[in-house]
């Protein structure tokens, strides 16, 4: 079973950065894709960056600019950098992972505070 840890989560002003990691229980070269999922309280969740296991990259347009999503193989660990960030991205920030065949595994979620 396949497990995903997040960290790096905690509370900072707006215009500081945060790096997320997710931390994979065994080989990220299984997964398709990657992502980071964010949910704020009161709205659905949605997709804030993708990552192809052919590299290539996407981002919400919300984000497209100050997050950067990025992978480590030999770490098995997936990042967000998040720069300039602003109030309207505090949620608490999931880390996703899908597999052809076995699909989609989930972690447990930290949480982003951003306030002054």
């Amino acid at each position: 079973q396949v497990q995903l840890v997040e960290s790096g989560g905690g509370l900072v002003q707006p215009g500081e950065s945060l790096r997320l990691s997710c931390a994979a229980s065994g080989s990220i070269s299984r997964f398709y894709a990657m992502d980071w999922f964010r949910q704020a309280p009161g709205k659905q969740r949605e997709l804030v960056a993708r990552i192809l296991s052919s590299g290539i990259t996407n981002y919400a347009d919300s984000v497209t600019g100050r997050f950067t999503i990025s992978r480590d193989m030999a770490k098995d660990t997936m990042y967000l950098q998040m720069n300039s960030l602003k109030p309207e991205d505090t949620a608490v920030y999931y880390c996703h992972a899908f597999r052809i065949g076995p699909g989609d595994y989930w972690g447990q979620g930290t949480q982003v505070t951003v306030s002054l």
